[in-house]
């Protein structure tokens, strides 16, 4: 009976521990400063969402949109894996986009996912029709006062198209003294950005490493393998600085562990 016991508290506390891990958002918070951001956008607030993967937050993505809320957000950037190519729900995932758009700009470049899934053109359709700035190697003049920053997205290299050939086609139409953010699935592109000369990078991709641990990090990611490079956090090299989301939901492995589902807020700031 006692070894009963055991073996149902056993259960239920991995049962908990794999609820906790894949269910409780948290959200990070960070600081970018950088001389060319006009003073007008001081304190201008963006918050990523990334790899949602038709996961589910609540009913109706009620939880989901709360956190989201609580950033109070100057524009959303929805950075790729919006669906998952293994459980196709796009009704599931834009509960929770419909429920953006009431919130701030929201702006959105594809993942692989997306592609996978030859179904491009319809997501990006009911985007558009929610009301989502959609980005396809193309680029929008956010402008304040006068004053302006850039927001350039690239199509996921998936779809058959360079890293810097999307870079080059979503810049044509802006300058290139402004400050540039880059939506982009992939952080492990980074060196082309950085080439690039981009100046604030988000990406997502990576999944945390979907297993994390102490002093190590992210165990796998897609596109970079094993103990991968980029799985979450601030990267910087030059004057560019990448920031990865560890994303919301799973792929091929069912559970995160150690790797608590997150959504970022960045809050510019001007020197």
């Amino acid at each position: 009976m006692k070894k009963l016991i055991k073996l149902i508290i056993g259960i239920a506390a991995i049962y908990v521990f794999l609820y906790v891990n894949n269910n409780w958002l948290v959200t990070t918070e960070i600081t970018h400063e950088s001389e060319k951001i006009p003073q007008s956008f001081d304190g201008f607030r963006i918050t990523q969402i990334t790899d949602l993967h038709d996961a589910t937050f609540g009913e109706n993505q009620s939880r989901l949109v709360k956190k989201v809320r609580a950033t109070n957000p100057d524009a959303i950037f929805i950075t790729g894996d919006l669906v998952d190519s293994r459980r196709y729900d796009l009704d599931n995932s834009l509960q929770a986009v419909a429920q953006f758009v009431e919130i701030a700009d929201v702006y959105y470049v594809l993942g692989n996912h997306e592609v996978s899934l030859n179904l491009v053109d319809e997501i990006y359709a009911a985007l558009t029709d929610l009301g989502v700035h959609v980005l396809p190697n193309d680029a929008v003049t956010l402008e304040r006062n006068g004053e302006r920053i850039v927001a350039l997205g690239i199509e996921d290299p998936l779809i058959g198209q360079n890293v810097d050939v999307s870079i080059d086609a979503a810049r044509q139409n802006v300058g290139t003294d402004s400050f540039t953010m880059l939506l982009s699935h992939r952080p492990e592109q980074f060196e082309a950005y950085v080439e690039k000369e981009m100046d604030l990078v988000f990406t997502g991709h990576a999944h945390g490493g979907q297993i994390r641990l102490p002093f190590i990090g992210g165990i796998l990611a897609p596109g970079q393998g094993f103990f991968p490079s980029y799985t979450a956090g601030v990267f910087k090299e030059q004057d560019t600085t990448m920031i990865i989301s560890r994303g919301l939901g799973n792929s091929l492995f069912p559970f995160r562990i150690f790797n608590l589902p997150e959504i970022i807020t960045v809050q510019l700031k001007s020197k």
